[in-house]
């Protein structure tokens, strides 16, 4: 037993060593890469308290939001995937089950106050990608990722509103929400999201018939142009439809549309879907593209990024990967977005700032990677997101997400969710978390510390 503790505080030790050095890659070199993510994931791990005593398994502390650690969550299930990681695999685990909620359809009443569409989806991807990339299934008593995101859907369409704006989802679930009277690209783009995959996955048709219908109405709106850019969303009131246009392009928004009609060519072969897929190719390397390197045009360049927009274009990198893998023809020109913006992403995890920060000395990863150096930014976002462009270089040796009939485990429920429309609010007006939800926080208070003892292993090795 002394042995063993020796060679672990010695494998620590040199792990810090190392890391104080920042982060140096061979990118040509599949163990560098992974050895890069893993210093990286730690980093972001570290930001998560949501297995500490007292607090609630799935969350992230203020100031992020309940979406932001979905979209966390299905980052480390990718990581997982990629590299074959098993360090954080029971959190993430832990956190995909306890936030499903008491109707197994993510939508859980400690988030009730706040919770709109597009963040119930950003947990259904999460759960997509656990059942298309074979991550380990839940016992068999527990909720499966596949009947998780077929709930999600099953509720976005009880919510799609023809009364306004001949169709959409509102951007929140619950008439006391700001935003209620808003139709965002985000929220529909979820939508899209799932409903392709969904049909690509299970070969049910109705899922391709709602992913053609949700297109077609984010198009007939004018929230994707005729150049295959895609807006942020629209206002309305009863009588008029929209009353304000909000023509803000986001990352993050025209890569759920990328990778959704990926899918749906991967699915149907189609000259119209790959003519989609074209076009917001093109509009990615017009809008989001500087110097060879993914960035966020809208609000980058003017240092005015909030805390959410800050992991935005980390999916984009997400679903650009994804798109190389269902759509085969895109990796050349991909490909080589990730890699260019990975080289400097990489660049600006060289940070070790007083506060904020509490991965290894010297990896902190900046927001912006356009300078190749640390801008002084850190949080999930910037994180998050130099981990994603990082490990998706290590798509190439990747196999296309699975389907049903390609080896797909995860068990589904095609009447999973239930009906809200969010005539339902008193249900959730005042919940709090739950003796449960603080006693389960605790079950897996020293898991950061087993992850790290793993992480730096599986570097080492």
């Amino acid at each position: 037993m002394k042995s063993q503790l020796r060679r672990i505080t010695v494998g620590l030790t040199l792990g810090l060593a190392t890391a104080a050095n920042a982060i140096d890659i061979s990118w040509d070199d599949d163990k560098s890469v992974k050895s890069a993510a893993s210093t990286i994931a730690y980093g972001l791990v570290k930001y998560y308290t949501g297995n500490n005593t007292g607090d609630t398994p799935g969350n992230l502390p203020d100031p992020y939001y309940w979406w932001e650690a979905g979209g966390m969550f299905g980052t480390l299930i990718d990581y997982w995937w990629l590299t074959g990681d098993e360090s954080y695999n029971e959190i993430t685990s832990q956190a995909m089950l306890h936030q499903v909620g008491e109707d197994i359809d993510y939508v859980p009443r400690n988030q009730s106050l706040t919770e709109g569409n597009d963040d119930q989806g950003f947990w259904a991807m999460a759960a997509m990608s656990a059942a298309e990339h074979k991550y380990p299934d839940p016992p068999k008593d527990q909720p499966q990722w596949l009947a998780l995101v077929q709930a999600v859907f099953n509720e976005y369409a009880s919510r799609w509103d023809s009364k306004h704006c001949n169709g959409g989802l509102r951007w929140q679930i619950f008439t006391w929400n700001s935003g209620y009277d808003y139709k965002n690209s985000i929220s529909n783009g979820c939508f899209f999201n799932i409903a392709a995959r969904l049909a690509r996955y299970t070969g049910n048709q109705t899922y391709a018939d709602w992913a053609e219908k949700i297109w077609d109405w984010e198009t007939e709106i004018g929230l994707i142009s005729d150049k295959h850019e895609v807006f942020d969303g629209l206002h309305f009131t009863a009588g008029k439809c929209p009353t304000t246009n909000d023509s803000t392009q986001w990352s993050y928004n025209t890569g759920i549309f990328l990778y959704g009609a990926a899918a749906m060519y991967n699915l149907t072969e189609s000259k119209s879907w790959k003519t989609r897929v074209d076009g917001m190719m093109d509009d990615i390397k017009n809008k989001f593209i500087k110097n060879d390197v993914i960035f966020e045009q809208f609000c980058e360049p003017t240092k005015q990024c909030d805390q959410d927009q800050q992991s935005f274009k980390g999916y984009l990198a997400r679903w650009i990967a994804a798109t190389t893998l269902v759509a085969p023809y895109t990796y050349e020109t991909l490909s080589e977005i990730l890699l260019s913006s990975a080289k400097k992403a990489a660049t600006a995890c060289s940070g070790s700032p007083a506060s904020g920060f509490a991965g290894m000395t010297g990896t902190a990863c900046g927001f912006s990677w356009l300078g190749g150096s640390f801008d002084g930014l850190v949080g999930v976002g910037p994180q998050m997101s130099a981990l994603q462009v990082v490990m998706y270089t290590l798509v190439k040796q990747a196999s296309a997400p699975v389907t049903n009939s390609t080896g797909g485990t995860s068990e589904g429920n095609p009447g999973g969710g239930k009906i809200n429309d969010g005539s339902d609010d008193k249900k959730f007006a005042f919940a709090d978390p739950t003796m449960a939800d603080k006693a389960g926080a605790g079950i897996l208070t020293c898991i950061i510390l087993g992850s790290y003892v793993g992480g730096i292993i599986f570097m080492l090795n």
